[in-house]
């Protein structure tokens, strides 16, 4: 039976491929979060990989506080840079295929079309320029495959559906910036499509190597997404829409951060569901089930 380790088990992606993991039924799985295995222990990768000898890694772990980062250098780029670093040098001792997920914030938003993995990366904050880092880190393994999405939310953690959703419950009204567009993703979709790939690897022999994007259909503003959350919540709450400048915050954001998926669709023949159909599932459940 093959193996398949996820790295970052606890967070909202690798959350959702351990509630999906059934899909794949001629493979083993191994969770592990912080609690399991340091990942900034590049011996105890070494080991680990040794002993359970995974034949894909998915490398769900991440730093991925935006705004913390600015002061927290080392750190994220310890977990952003560094753990890519040692999951190339244990899968390339193992033979292991190496899934790694990125981000669209390594695109610095100047751009005024979906950006393609041709398009040339230009991080301008501390947490963009870690991830984009540990790419170059991954990408030197020929078994590697990146994987960059967007605004990803789900049912679990902390993200914007659910810190709009509270905003909505406590307040009439809030501002959200109106000049920052990009494609929401539902972490539910993204581990489906990478179960859909690992399927499509073993059945047809593809190669894994190479930068590919996978995002929810469609874009939209942040204002846009936070007001389709509050119509699909059913709550009453006002949201004024305001610009970038006008809330400044520690950590530059890419004003435009659409990400062409044809790629992805095209080698690995995946259907994508547009964002509005999957925030209103994770949406509905969040009202029926709310957080106590």
């Amino acid at each position: 039976m093959k193996k398949i380790w996820v790295t970052g088990s606890k967070g909202q992606l690798g959350t959702e491929l351990f509630n999906q993991r059934e899909r794949l039924k001629n493979f083993e799985f191994a969770f592990t979060d912080l609690k399991e295995l340091d990942l900034t222990d590049k011996k105890k990768i070494l080991k680990f990989t040794e002993k359970k000898k995974p034949d894909v890694i998915i490398n769900c772990a991440a730093y991925n506080a935006v705004d913390k980062a600015e002061q927290e250098v080392v750190n994220a780029f310890n977990i952003n840079r560094d753990v890519p670093a040692y999951l190339v040098e244990a899968a390339s001792d193992n033979g292991s295929i190496l899934i790694h997920i990125s981000t669209d914030y390594v695109f610095d938003g100047t751009a005024t079309k979906p950006y393609t993995e041709e398009d040339s990366p230009n991080p301008v904050s501390v947490y963009a320029k870690s991830k984009y880092a540990g790419e170059i880190a991954a990408q030197k393994y020929n078994k590697c495959m990146t994987i960059r999405t967007s605004w990803l939310y789900s049912v679990h953690g902390t993200n914007f559906v659910k810190t709009i959703l509270r905003l909505a419950r406590e307040k009439d009204s809030f501002d959200m910036v109106d000049d920052q567009q990009g494609n929401p993703t539902s972490a539910t979709d993204l581990a489906g499509a990478i179960i859909s790939v690992i399927e499509k690897i073993y059945q047809t022999g593809k190669g894994t190597n190479g930068i590919f994007h996978y995002s929810n259909e469609g874009i939209c503003s942040r204002y846009e997404f936070a007001t389709e959350i509050i119509n699909l919540s059913g709550l009453k709450c006002k949201v004024n829409p305001i610009k970038t400048n006008q809330y400044p915050l520690p950590a530059s954001r890419p004003m435009y951060s659409a990400l062409d998926k044809r790629k992805i669709k095209e080698v690995f023949g995946l259907e994508i569901p547009e964002w509005q159909e999957s925030l209103k599932k994770v949406v509905g459940h969040l009202i029926e089930h709310p957080e106590k």
